[in-house]
């Protein structure tokens, strides 16, 4: 019979092994670089709503995209739980625009939460 040890041994190697590889929270390189599951726009904010927040659901800032018209960009209401910086949501304004990353919605939107390099931001 197998003692239990000899077959944690090889999980917790490969636990420590991909550890390592894995670049520390907040490292610049992964915030700038979008994840490759991720959706990237850039258009102008038609509107903000943040009502949802109130019952822990996901503000909504809606971007007009040239030649796709407007694409809701969630926000959770529960910052602590993505690995996203938070939105700052009272820099942002109807007629700026901005650029969004984030996770596909089913919707046809994003999320910006799940990555690190998930955001939305004024566009330079």
């Amino acid at each position: 019979m197998r003692h239990m040890s000899s077959l944690f041994f090889p999980m917790a190697c490969a636990l420590a092994l991909a550890g390592c590889t894995t670049a520390p929270a907040g490292d610049p390189a992964v915030a700038d670089a979008p994840d490759a599951g991720a959706l990237t726009i850039e258009g102008t904010v038609a509107s903000i709503d943040t009502q949802p927040w109130a019952y822990d659901g996901n503000a909504v800032v809606r971007v007009d995209v040239a030649g796709r018209g407007a694409v809701p960009v969630e926000l959770p209401a529960r910052w602590n739980l993505c690995q996203a910086g938070p939105v700052d949501v009272e820099a942002l304004a109807v007629g700026m625009r901005v650029q969004a990353v984030g996770a596909p919605t089913a919707e046809g939107g994003l999320v910006v939460c799940q990555d690190p390099s998930h955001r939305l931001v004024p566009a330079g």
